[in-house]
């Protein structure tokens, strides 16, 4: 007698049932990672993404300026864009990429993250962070990677520059496709600013740099703890915007007209990446407002899939 093929649904059960035993890895499910399950995009769920949709466009409508933003399910990849592929001001935020490429390096053997310089006084410059008020510091590349991220200290993100290069941070993001992004100066140069060559990326490309930082793709586990470990400690409209309970591993910046933040949020069965960029702001808190209020409504949207399934009933 012909064997009858199996129906998609069949294959769908026992695949489960594979995975459950431990004959199929999880890895290799739709899952983002053990007990993380996409719940099915019914009616019900549908008209709940209508809504989430429907407050990021009335955050951007009300922005007096204007707002770029990527947002990913890191389940099931479904995204939510506006301008994701556009190229804004990245003020800090283009320090994501400095770290990457410095663990990068560090990997590869092209430097050593914990020897320990003391500190040439002609990279010191103004804005954020604490070196520029200390006499003599000397520090690790570790050290001035942690200021760099969680104080966005300046002087130690010119520090990292320069051991790193420039050349080889822009040709990495692109290596990796996280494009646009372009590193074209150290902080607060005045000068390279005056010119032009302003420091640029895309919501999209923010948001994967921030994903792979958080997922240790193309990083060894020591990195991807190391990254962990900084981004964790960054404050910020998204992490306001999250309970404390839930861990964020972020990155800030802001300049004059300037708002930009990019992070993943760990959230127990949905985590998710999200870049949000402002700019032409007519005012400087509006960027922080419309930063917190995506992030806010990002997190409830997504909260409310973890916990309510198929079906939006808690347990």
């Amino acid at each position: 007698m012909p064997i009858s093929p199996l129906r998609p649904v069949a294959v769908a059960a026992l695949l489960v049932g594979l995975v459950s035993t431990g004959v199929v890895p999880a890895a290799q499910t739709p899952s983002a990672g053990p007990g993380r399950q996409a719940a099915a995009d019914t009616p019900l769920a549908a008209d709940l993404r209508r809504g989430f949709e429907s407050r990021l466009a009335a955050v951007v409508e009300e922005l007096d300026g204007v707002a770029g933003y990527a947002i990913i399910d890191l389940t099931t990849g479904r995204r939510f864009d506006r301008l994701a592929g556009d190229a804004f001001p990245t003020a800090s935020t283009i320090k994501l990429a400095v770290l990457y490429e410095l663990l990068k390096q560090a990997e590869e053997g092209r430097l050593d993250l914990d020897r320990i310089t003391p500190l040439d006084r002609a990279q010191t410059v103004a804005g954020s962070g604490i070196l520029q008020h200390l006499r003599a510091p000397s520090l690790s590349l570790r050290d001035h990677a942690a200021l760099m991220m969680i104080l966005s200290d300046n002087t130690a993100t010119n520090v990292v520059i320069d051991a790193v290069g420039m050349d080889r941070v822009n040709a990495r993001m692109t290596a990796i496709g996280a494009t646009p992004t372009l590193l074209r100066r150290k902080m607060m140069d005045a000068a390279a600013a005056a010119r032009g060559d302003e420091n640029v990326a895309s919501p999209g490309a923010l948001a994967r740099t921030a994903t792979l930082l958080w997922r240790g793709e193309g990083l060894t586990a020591a990195s991807r703890e190391e990254a962990h470990r900084i981004l964790r400690q960054v404050g910020g409209q998204i992490r306001r915007a999250t309970p404390a309970r839930v861990p964020v591993f972020s990155k800030t910046g802001s300049l004059a007209a300037v708002r930009a933040e990019a992070a993943v949020v760990d959230l127990e069965g949905r985590p998710y990446a999200m870049a949000v960029m402002t700019t032409y702001l007519a005012a400087d808190a509006d960027g922080d407002r419309a930063v917190f209020e995506i992030a806010s409504a990002a997190h409830g949207y997504f909260e409310r899939l973890a916990a309510g399934g198929a079906y939006g009933r808690r347990p």
